[in-house]
């Protein structure tokens, strides 16, 4: 069985330990950023969620759907959100594929610690480009990922193809 280990992710996990409840939520305060920020990794904004590319990706174009509400379990999503990041995870497959051209897709929501959530505090969804071999020793052996496209080349790429595909 390939597995796509992420041990580099440990260090961004390990830092949301000691976080107390007072501090602000990262979704919360990311999705106030404005998509042609230099340091945003917004990619797209809707009605109730926007879209925006993981900084710790496990693969390059490694996007995450997020609602706007500050809400973590997937019972609190009312249908208007779940419509909205259903169409979203949609057009996010349909841009990766433009841009990219991957030969598949994992999509899906850690829900909790226990599940692997690195924010389990406000709810997101995966959306990770996939090739056939993208699973190999680097990670496993050298504990490095390599990620072919800087993050902001990326995001400026997959805001073009959002913006071409919506029209906007």
């Amino acid at each position: 069985m390939d597995k796509l280990w992420s041990p580099w992710r440990s260090n961004y996990i390990q830092s949301f330990k000691h976080k107390s409840d007072n501090e602000e939520c990262v979704f919360c305060s990311l999705h106030q950023l404005d998509i042609n920020d230099v340091e945003s990794l917004v990619v797209y904004k809707s009605d109730l969620c926007f879209v925006m590319l993981n900084l710790y990706p496990y693969n390059s174009g490694h996007l995450m759907i997020i609602p706007y509400r500050h809400i973590s379990d997937i019972e609190e999503i009312t249908k208007d959100e779940f419509a909205e990041i259903t169409g979203l995870i949609t057009l996010s497959k349909k841009a990766l594929t433009d841009l990219m051209k991957p030969q598949g897709f994992n999509i899906g929501a850690n829900i909790g610690k226990a599940a692997g959530a690195g924010i389990d505090q406000h709810i997101h969804f995966h959306i990770l480009p996939r090739w056939i071999g993208d699973t190999n020793f680097m990670p496993a052996i050298g504990e490095v990922k390599v990620i072919s496209q800087d993050l902001l080349e990326t995001k400026k790429e997959l805001v073009k193809v959002f913006n071409r595909i919506t029209g906007d």
